[in-house]
């Protein structure tokens, strides 16, 4: 990777710095720093081969590295550079608050180094749908020509975006509430928060607290804060935040866009935001059906990042050529099979029950393929919101009884197959019961509201066999 010139006044030669977890935010952040002139200690609490082997190719790069041992400040620490996943109660984060020593994330870390030229930032958070609309946005950037790309927690790694030899007229960076903890002077052109909803609290410590991190995003926002509509929480959070004078409150709404506001009018994305007279007009950017999959929750997906678009100053037509170009990842609403009328549909992205809510949103009657590891989530709001449309459901995974439990609080008329195994097989038979609950007209939909990792690596894994299956069923229907 090239290095060009970095913007941040700090003289890292002979700095000492810590550099807290190996993994794909850590390693690189130790290299860049090191080849900065920075005396780079890496501590990490893992000490298993492949730690091990991580190890040895940043010694032999003449980097420091103490396995086992993520909790002793190192001698003479200047900084800390932490990988997203540290908690913020670690001892070793009590110990640089003790002795004075800033802790930066790798956000941090790359916004302090952007060169002189940098590229300004079109930030995206939220509970749910934040790669699908980081993506969304930078497939529109690139429709209206200018040199972009999806970073952060996809795509392009930040610091390689910031210090590599390739330019950029803009970034669409997707932000973890992780990463905004750790990067107090992030400052976009312009920034969304999708909506908020309970998610890793174990390592926020509460709700405020992890709203707080996603409200950092805002800080020091030039052009436009857009916030959902429908989420009384983020439009409080533009609210609070301190951003530049003249920076705008833009919000998106599934519903008729007020001044200000995207929205949708009989299947027409519009913009009240960015036209001269928003009292009075309204600009159509793109119809309903150039979004695909055309689910209401990917339809304010694509609402948001058409508004930072537009705080770009992107013209409507390549809002609407940006959308109709772009595919969704796998595993998130993904048409898997049509099978005598049936429609088996992958979203194992939807690990929480927020996201599993707006999957259900979507089809209506549906086959409910669900379960796995809870994360300390609750299943009865969301039982309650979706019962009407269940034909039925197939739990599996560890906690499918917490599932099991709500149904049968709130949708007992529902019959409900619960799958004693957490094997990876499970999902066969989860397939299999399935289509046997199903009818014609239904929708079989995997929407776990669960992690995956009581059964599989990751959720990918989840739904790569929910379509082995499938399609294993869909094969034996045509023989």
């Amino acid at each position: 990777m090239g290095i060009r010139k970095v913007s941040d006044q700090l003289d890292w030669q002979g700095k000492n710095v810590t550099v807290a977890g190996l993994g794909v935010s850590g390693i690189p952040a130790a290299r860049v720093l090191h080849g900065l002139g920075a005396v780079v200690t890496v501590v990490n609490d893992g000490d298993d081969e492949r730690s091990r082997a991580q190890a040895a190719e940043l010694e032999a790069e003449g980097i420091t590295v103490r396995l086992g041992d993520g909790a002793t400040l190192p001698s003479g620490t200047e900084l800390i550079v932490t990988t997203p996943g540290w908690q913020p109660d670690k001892p070793l984060f009590a110990a640089a608050a003790e002795a004075g020593v800033p802790v930066w994330g790798d956000v941090e870390l790359a916004w302090r180094l952007r060169g002189p030229e940098a590229a300004p930032w079109l930030a995206v958070t939220g509970t749910n749908g934040k790669t699908t609309t980081v993506r969304m946005l930078a497939s529109i950037l690139e429709a209206a020509g200018l040199r972009t790309a999806a970073v952060g927690n996809i795509g392009v790694s930040l610091l390689d975006a910031v210090l590599g030899d390739e330019t950029y007229d803009v970034l669409a960076v997707e932000l973890s509430s992780y990463q905004l903890h750790w990067a107090p002077s992030l400052r976009a052109h312009s920034a969304a928060v999708l909506n908020l909803a309970p998610d890793h609290l174990d390592w926020h410590g509460s709700m405020e607290a992890y709203a707080a991190a996603k409200g950092r995003i805002y800080e020091g926002n030039t052009v436009a804060c857009v916030y959902n509509a429908a989420d009384k929480a983020t439009e409080d959070l533009v609210r609070e935040a301190d951003v530049e004078e003249g920076c705008r409150a833009i919000g998106f709404t599934l519903a008729t866009p007020g001044p200000s506001q995207l929205g949708v009018v009989e299947g027409i994305l519009v913009d009240r935001a960015f036209v001269e007279n928003r009292q009075k007009q309204a600009q159509e950017l793109a119809e309903v059906a150039d979004v695909q999959p055309p689910a209401p929750h990917n339809i304010a997906n694509a609402l948001a990042a058409a508004a930072l678009a537009r705080a770009f100053g992107v013209e409507p037509k390549a809002v609407r050529d940006g959308l109709r170009a772009f595919r969704p990842d796998p595993h998130r609403i993904e048409l898997v099979e049509d099978i005598e009328g049936v429609v088996y549909v992958d979203d194992s992205k939807a690990t929480n029950t927020h996201a599993a809510e707006a999957s259900l949103a979507a089809y209506d009657p549906i086959v409910w393929i669900a379960g796995g590891l809870a994360k300390g989530a609750t299943f009865d709001e969301l039982v309650q919101k979706s019962a009407a449309r269940l034909r039925g459901v197939v739990l599996i995974g560890a906690d499918r009884a917490l599932i099991r439990e709500a149904l049968a609080r709130h949708a007992p008329e529902v019959p409900v197959v619960d799958l004693d195994r957490t094997d990876t097989g499970a999902m066969s038979a989860a397939v299999q019961e399935a289509a046997g609950l199903a009818r014609p007209g239904d929708t079989v939909l995997l929407a776990p509201a669960c992690a995956s990792m009581d059964m599989f690596t990751n959720y990918n894994k989840r739904g790569e066999a929910f379509a082995d299956a499938v399609r294993a069923l869909a094969a034996t229907g045509r023989a």
